[in-house]
């Protein structure tokens, strides 16, 4: 009897001490991974449609900035999401994330998610990135402040960059 008692009161600990995230977002992972393809699907909008609700429904601009913030848990890849940029990934045209975790974490949860080794990374002007071509005009980027222990990370695709 009295195992069943301890065994419970552990069971009640670890729902109690489980983070309250919801399951990871299908639809900005494959956004964000290069698997759908922002760009075609802006100039598709019954395409865009589902994604655009679905997108409202989680996030909401930030004051009259380009990216938006989450109104509800929100993850990827097992990472908690912190800010959206639908339009963009740093000066490229795409669609990225900024979530909570080490340039490191994200890498690791990236590269387990594609499948495949992040190539041509770059350290300088206070940044880490690296980057991986899925297709033409479809980019893998992964970028964060090159600084010990930072917890921010862009994830993104991006198609191209604005000169």
């Amino acid at each position: 009897m009295r195992s069943r008692i301890v065994v419970g009161g552990m069971l009640a600990l670890g729902i109690l001490l489980t983070p309250a995230f919801a399951a990871d977002d299908d639809i900005l992972a494959r956004m964000a991974l290069c698997k759908e393809s922002w760009a075609e699907s802006k100039s598709d909008p019954a395409k865009l449609k589902p994604f655009a609700d679905d997108f409202r429904a989680k996030f909401a601009q930030h004051e009259h900035d380009a990216y938006f913030l989450p109104t509800a848990n929100v993850s990827v890849l097992g990472l908690r999401v912190s800010q959206a940029y639908p339009e963009s990934v740093g000066m490229g045209v795409g669609f990225s994330l900024t979530v909570d975790a080490t340039f490191d974490d994200a890498r690791k949860a990236l590269e387990k998610a594609l499948g495949k080794a992040l190539q041509k990374c770059e350290s300088g002007e206070g940044m880490t990135n690296c980057e991986l071509q899925i297709a033409r005009q479809r980019t893998v980027m992964l970028m964060a402040e090159d600084k010990p222990g930072a917890k921010r990370t862009l994830i993104g695709c991006y198609y191209f960059y604005e000169k």
